[in-house]
């Protein structure tokens, strides 16, 4: 197979993206080659971008790991035909080594993520490894109102926080707290409603707390409007009053930020899970003997490993969680301005980018 196909790269920190064409090459063992319906613009591309976050392949680099599209070449020893609609990984696990083979794909050492380890999905194909490719059932798709480049961003912005609610032992009753609640965090109000629980959601943008209010936040609060004591004061208040339990509460860390880590270690309470799911490089002070005193824990969340796929887009195609009151689709050939735009913090939804070749 010879395919002209083309790519939009980085060179340097904040220079602009350039366009490029390359060959994807045949697939080699173990390998597909797809052509991107959708890309999600994630705000670790612009980390790597704007923020100079280190990268592991050498520049010139195409970025982007909120994939979805249809492979167009297939190697003979995978289980995927051309003509498949899939969802790429946002973190493909090896699938061989000791730690994957004893389930911890989370941590393999091997892990490709496009847009880091291997050129990402801001291209019009890619060639990536084959294993955990997620299919899509096109007839469920049609019949939710979706196209193929919309549920790119069930890679990470959906399955991130699918993972880390599973992880979490979230069920029917629970009360879960969602700080930061913009693009993942978002998503997790809407997956923690969808498996029971009852939603508070905190952000510092009355925007993002109105967004979401119809989309599962039973309490919106605006950390900006109200001191810490007041809000946890508030939070226990809505408890009492909804006939919920006062302990065990589950608060989901989104915002990677120093201020939100504080305040989300702040609302631990006895046997709480608090689980950390945005990125900060910065440092916070905290006293580690409240989870001892509280019997409370903490969990780190790295992407989703490949099993939990299916399962968050069945969430996406049964319409318990809703995608398209929160993303924007822009043609690719725009990259460079839809960069700049959210990095200025212009975009309320989420930017999928699409090549030219789709409709």
């Amino acid at each position: 197979m010879t395919v002209t196909a083309q790519r939009w790269v980085m060179t340097s920190a904040g220079e602009p993206l350039v366009a490029e064409t390359f060959d994807p090459g045949p697939p080699r063992d173990g390998e597909v080659v797809v052509a991107v319906a959708g890309c999600g613009v994630c705000h670790t591309d612009l980390g790597y971008y704007y923020d100079g976050v280190p990268i592991k392949h050498d520049l010139p680099l195409a970025l982007g790991h909120e994939i979805s599209g249809r492979i167009v070449a297939a190697a003979g020893d995978v289980d995927f035909a051309p003509g498949a609609a899939v969802i790429i990984p946002a973190v493909i696990p090896c699938g061989v080594c000791d730690l994957c083979r004893r389930g911890r794909y989370a941590i393999c050492r091997q892990q490709k993520m496009p847009g880091n380890d291997i050129h990402g999905g801001f291209a019009s194909h890619i060639r990536v490894p084959a294993f955990g490719l997620c299919p899509v059932d096109e007839r469920r798709l049609e019949q939710s109102a979706l196209e193929l480049a919309d549920i790119a961003v069930v890679a990470d912005a959906v399955t991130t926080p699918y993972q880390a609610v599973a992880r979490s032992g979230l069920g029917q009753g629970d009360v879960a707290i969602v700080i930061c609640v913009g693009g993942v965090g978002g998503y997790t109000v809407q997956i923690a409603r969808a498996l029971g629980a009852t939603v508070i959601a905190i952000d510092v943008d009355p925007y993002k707390l109105d967004a979401i209010a119809p989309h599962g936040a039973a309490l919106c609060l605006n950390a900006r409007e109200l001191a810490f004591p007041d809000l946890k004061n508030a939070i226990r208040g809505f408890v009492k009053e909804s006939g919920l339990r006062a302990s065990e509460w589950i608060v989901f860390e989104c915002s990677g930020t120093a201020a939100g880590q504080q305040t989300a270690f702040g609302l631990l309470t006895f046997g709480s899970t608090l689980c950390v799911v945005g990125f900060t490089l910065d440092k916070i002070e905290v006293r580690l003997s409240n989870l001892m005193a509280f019997d409370a824990r903490v969990l780190g969340n790295w992407g989703c490993e490949p099993g939990h796929y299916p399962a968050a887009l069945d969430l996406v195609l049964d319409g318990r969680v809703q995608l398209l009151p929160f993303i924007e689709k822009r043609p690719l050939h725009e990259i460079n301005r839809v960069f700049a735009a959210v990095h200025r913090g212009e975009f309320k939804r989420r930017a999928i980018l699409v090549p030219e070749q789709w409709p």
